[in-house]
Order: structure tokens, then C-alpha cells, then sequence
């Protein structure tokens, strides 16, 4: 993308904008990086953010995380305001993000089959079945397992990717049976946390976490009383919840006021 393409979409002032909000907030989080920008093939503008001191928890490099995704709405979001020409960012953990797929191309009908499949199909298609000769044993039926293939494959091997599949979510929703090493200093913070949620009615949740992770958060509150606590979700957007036996309702006086105009076009 050209010089005067990248104006004409995010103004001159662009680029500077965006290394100054980007900088200030992953300084506010602790977590300061150096920053490469470039100008994707769709138009946006891609950031890879290469941590000083190590990256937050949750984040790894190459890999799309809950907390890059917030800090890119938060970004895109101060960037945009009502009046002002658009022009995305794309936020990478060490790495360049992938190019956002573009709806037309995700859209397109399947290419049609090649020329010597079709040929194939349309031959047997066409050529009638030939009987067998008078006196010749019949030919033998097809066994069961060929008969219920998908895709040219027996049915039992196009089970196995559900089968699979099936068993990664029945260990993911089974952190407590994990055997992981303790850290003291983070059950004691797990176990203040559920205390404080009995205590006020408060709800909170641990998002962007690992297993292990996990699982050392179901284990730290065990003997809590007063709040439930579950993993909740798949992949990356599995979260550990806390919940109060007795919710207490927010005070009026720390609602956020619904000001943000620009909510719809998140």
C-alpha cells in the first residue's frame, strides 16, 4: 500500500496515533514491547507486538488470545470515533497477524471437480451395470464397513477426528481430575479472591488461562464456602467463574454511564 493510500484511510497522523495509544497501554499493563507496523494487503494496519520482559498471561507468540482481541477492540476503538474515516489495526503476538479472511471469498460456491473425476463419474454414471455370465457365481457383497465409507474412507475412520475431538472437550471440562504442581502463592490468591465473591456477591472470572492453570484455580477453592466455582466455555474462550451463593445487585453510583455512540459498529 502506498504512502497516500494510507493517509487518504487512516490520516496523516495515523501511524503516529497508533504507537503512541499502543504504547501507553501495554505500558499501563506492564507489559511495554517494541512495535513493527505494516500495511496488510486488506487495507488494515498490522502491528507485531514484541514483548520486552515476556508477554502477558495468556498471550503466545503466533497464537490469537482473549487478551490480544481486547486490546485490539480497546485500540480500534479510541482510534474510531464518530466522524472520522476507518481504517482497522491488527494487533500479533512476535508475529505479524494472519490477513482477515474477506466475505466474498468465504462466500464462493466449491470449485467443480477436475476433469479426469468428472470423466469418471459421468462414465459410470452413464455405462450400465454388466450382468454376470450364466453359471457365474455372483459377485460377493461389499463388507458392511465399505458400504457405510464417507468419502471413500471406512466408517470407522471418519469417526475418529470426532472421536477425538469428543475426548479434547471431555479433558477440558475435567480440570479438577489434572494432577498439577501447587503454587502456594497462588492458592492463597485464588482462595482470597472466592472468599471476596461470598463476602460482597460479587461474580468474577478468570479468562485467557491455561489448563493447568485452571485446574490449580478448581483445586485453590475447595473447602470455600459461600460461591461456586466452574470452568466454563471451550478453547480459548474457557473461563473460570465465580459465583455467589447470595448475588448482591451493583450500587447505582458505579454503573458506567451509556455514553459510547459507537458501540453498534464494534
Amino acid at each position: 500500500m502506498s504512502g497516500t493510500q494510507g493517509v487518504a484511510a487512516g490520516g496523516a497522523d495515523f501511524r503516529p496515533r497508533v504507537e503512541k495509544l499502543l504504547t501507553d497501554i501495554l505500558g499501563l499493563m506492564g507489559f511495554p514491547a517494541r512495535l513493527e507496523l505494516q500495511d496488510a494487503a486488506d487495507g488494515s494496519l498490522s502491528v507485531a507486538l514484541h514483548f520486552e520482559s515476556g508477554a502477558p498471561p495468556g498471550v503466545e507468540p503466533g497464537k490469537r488470545s482473549q487478551v490480544l482481541d481486547s486490546l485490539q477492540f480497546l485500540l480500534n476503538k479510541m482510534l474510531h470515533r464518530p466522524g472520522v474515516e476507518r481504517r482497522w489495526v491488527m494487533l500479533g503476538a512476535g508475529a505479524h497477524p494472519e490477513p482477515r479472511q474477506r466475505r466474498e471469498a468465504a462466500t464462493q460456491p466449491p470449485a467443480p471437480a477436475s476433469a479426469p473425476v468428472a470423466a469418471v463419474a459421468q462414465a459410470a454414471a452413464s455405462s450400465p451395470a454388466q450382468a454376470p455370465a450364466r453359471g457365474a457365481a455372483p459377485a460377493p457383497a461389499a463388507p458392511r464397513e465399505a458400504r457405510n465409507a464417507r468419502g471413500g474412507q471406512p466408517a470407522q475412520q471418519a469417526a475418529k477426528p470426532a472421536q477425538a475431538q469428543a475426548s479434547a472437550k471431555a479433558a477440558e471440562a475435567d480440570e479438577r481430575t489434572l494432577q498439577v504442581e501447587e503454587d502456594p502463592a497462588f492458592r492463597e490468591a485464588v482462595r482470597k479472591l472466592a472468599e471476596k465473591s461470598a463476602s460482597l456477591g460479587r461474580f468474577y472470572a478468570f479468562a485467557a488461562m491455561k489448563t493447568e492453570d485452571r485446574a490449580r484455580v478448581l483445586k485453590a477453592v475447595e473447602g470455600v464456602g459461600g460461591v461456586k466455582v466452574a470452568a466454563e466455555g471451550e478453547g480459548r474462550n474457557r473461563r473460570v467463574v465465580f459465583t455467589p451463593a447470595k448475588p448482591a445487585p451493583m450500587p447505582k453510583r458505579s454503573l458506567l454511564p451509556d455514553d459510547d455512540e459507537d458501540d453498534v459498529d464494534a
